[in-house]
Formats: C-alpha cells, sequence, structure tokens
C-alpha cells in the first residue's frame, strides 16, 4: 500500500530537509530513522519537495509504500483504524525531536505521488521590526519604515504564468523556469510590527521565494521602483533581481492535492 505523510517542522536545526551524502542532519534523516523504527521495516520517505537550512514547514507531505498501518492490524477499518493510527502517530511523535511533528498517516492511490501529484504550494515569509527573543529564527527582523504599498504594486506584477529565472538560483537542473502563481502579497499586523508575505503558485523555483522577497525588500526601501522590478521579472537573469532573504523567516504552509487520491481525507486524522 501506499500512504501519504502530512507533517510540520521547525527547521532551525536541520540542513534542510532532505537526506544528504554528506550525512548532514535533515528533516528526512530523522522522520526515516523515526518511521523504520516504529514500523519495523526499512521506510524510505518521498517528500512532497524540498526546503533549505533555516526553513520552516507548517505543512509537508511525504508518501512511502509499505504493508499495513499499523503494522500486524491489516482488516481495520473505520474507527478502529484510525484509532490505531493515531497510537502509531503517538510513537513517532514519542522519538521524532521536538522541533518535528507528524499529524496524520492516511492510505492514497497506489500511483499517488507526493511530490508529482501537488496541484499547488502556498509559502509565507515573515518579517518583524523589532527585536522579540520569541520570534529568533521564526521571523526575519527588518528595519521599520517598509513601504508595504509600494511593495503590493510590485508582487501584483507576479500573478500568472511567466518565466521567473531571475528568481531561480542558477545551475539547476529543471526544465522550465515557467510557473503559474495565484497569490502574491503582504498583509500587516495591526501595530505595524508583523508583516507576511503569502505566495501561491503551482510549482517554484530553487530558491524562488526568497529571491523575490529579498527583491521586494528593495521596492520598499525605494532602491528600486515598480518599472524597476517589472525589468527584472523581464530581464530572465538571477542577478538583475535582489539578494534573496534570510531563510529563517520562510514557512511552507499549506499544500494541495485532488481530493480523489486520498482515501481517508487528512483532516480526519
Amino acid at each position: 500500500m501506499r500512504y501519504f505523510v502530512r507533517f510540520a517542522y521547525n527547521g532551525t536545526l536541520f540542513h534542510g530537509s532532505q537526506r544528504q551524502s554528506s550525512g548532514a542532519v535533515t528533516v528526512q534523516e530523522a522522520m526515516e530513522h523515526a518511521f523504520s523504527t516504529i514500523l519495523r521495516r526499512n521506510v524510505v520517505l518521498t517528500f512532497a519537495g524540498r526546503t533549505d537550512a533555516g526553513v520552516h514547514a507548517r505543512e509537508m507531505y511525504a508518501h512511502f509504500n509499505g504493508p499495513a498501518v499499523p503494522p500486524q492490524q491489516e482488516g481495520l477499518t473505520g474507527d478502529d483504524w484510525q484509532y490505531a493510527v493515531n497510537g502509531v502517530i503517538m510513537r513517532l511523535n514519542g522519538l521524532l525531536p521536538d522541533s518535528i511533528a507528524v499529524h496524520a498517516v492516511v492510505p492514497v492511490r497506489e500511483d499517488a505521488h507526493a511530490r508529482f501529484d501537488a496541484v499547488s504550494r502556498t509559502y509565507e515569509y515573515h518579517t518583524i521590526d523589532y527585536k522579540d527573543p520569541f520570534l529568533v529564527n521564526l521571523a526575519t527582523p527588518v528595519r521599520p519604515g517598509l513601504n508595504f504599498q509600494a511593495m503590493n504594486r510590485a508582487a501584483a506584477h507576479l500573478i500568472g504564468r511567466q518565466d521567473f529565472m531571475s528568481f531561480s538560483r542558477t545551475h539547476t537542473d529543471v526544465k522550465t523556469t515557467f510557473c503559474d502563481i495565484s497569490q502574491a502579497g503582504w498583509s500587516v499586523s495591526e501595530d505595524g510590527h508583523h508583516a507576511v508575505f503569502t505566495i501561491t503558485a503551482n510549482r517554484f523555483l530553487r530558491n524562488m521565494v526568497r529571491a523575490i522577497v529579498g527583491t521586494l525588500f528593495d521596492v520598499g526601501r525605494g532602491k528600486i521602483s515598480e518599472d524597476d522590478f517589472l525589468t527584472i521579472i523581464a530581464d530572465k537573469n538571477r542577478c538583475s533581481a535582489g539578494e534573496s532573504a534570510p531563510a529563517n523567516g520562510l514557512y511552507l504552509v499549506h499544500i494541495e492535492y485532488p481530493e480523489d487520491i486520498f482515501q481517508v481525507q487528512p483532516t480526519e486524522i
């Protein structure tokens, strides 16, 4: 059978989400160790995507293949199955570090793929304009005075299907740099100190969100204009865009899938 796992993590202490040949500590390494231990077999997880070191995920998915979950309890259905799976999730969370939490394990179609079946992904980028010890590594400090109205006018030009090569990490192995962005904009808290950039697209390029945010910072600081931002998109050149924003403000917050791939909806677990 094939299963999807829905989970979240604080990326501060990890060298990215996916296992690395260097042996660096990653989310995938910790997850596979916990699943293999609890399910008593070797479990290999295929993530819906990758996040860089220091980036967080409020909602990430992965899939794996294997016999029945929970182990040695084949044939369970309905509430009995859900109760047993909840027990497995509790044991997984007891073994995982505090910075990773499994929220659901659900059976899916045999051909379902955590990465390729995703319809869209949504990221948030969090900023704060004062020093807060409780938000260290969870939001990016910025100087007060960013012009969020100008930043939103520029961000509006991101909407639609277009070539985002200017915001892509160079020398990456991708077939196309076209993406279809359906949402992009900043919201600011009532006190004006905390801002969140939300962006949704069918796919994202490596480092794309951080490059976009870093360039929007330049708009907000008055370094470049709205017209300059349009020119940067048209240039299709990473050197034209601004510096990448720091990793610690970035969160993957939602992945959308077709409902028909789930045998049990993840929200029910």
